[in-house]
């Protein structure tokens, strides 16, 4: 269409100019539905996925480091002193005796404080 049959038909410059980018309702930068979702991708990997396999390496890697004398807590919140190791397996002593846990089932280890006589 024309300049000059829209003009005859009067019809706006603006409806136009609009009708020629392609510009029929739906438009614009998130239009797309592909780009959106894979906006939304890459949200998801940053706010989830990715802390969550930080998490996993940090855990593996203190079940690795761990040594005969370490206070740990284990999952279920048992406190207790390591006293063996095994390959897959870790002996903690604690108030009511001996207990063989998984490594996996150490959440944590509690960190050596000198101070802790100071006070």
């Amino acid at each position: 269409m024309t300049l000059f049959t829209a003009m005859a038909q009067n019809i706006s410059a603006p409806t136009i100019l609009a009708q020629a980018a392609g510009a029929g309702g739906a438009g614009g930068f998130m239009g797309n539905p592909l780009i959106f979702m894979g906006l939304m991708m890459i949200m998801m990997y940053f706010l989830l996925i990715r802390p969550q396999r930080q998490k996993q390496k940090e855990a593996e890697n203190t079940q690795k480091a761990l040594q005969a004398g370490d206070e740990v807590v284990t999952i279920g919140g048992a406190h207790g002193v390591i006293t063996s190791l095994k390959e897959k397996t870790v002996v903690v002593r604690m108030v009511e005796g001996k207990i063989e846990f998984d490594r996996s089932a150490i959440a944590l280890r509690i960190p050596k404080n000198e101070d802790t006589n100071a006070k």
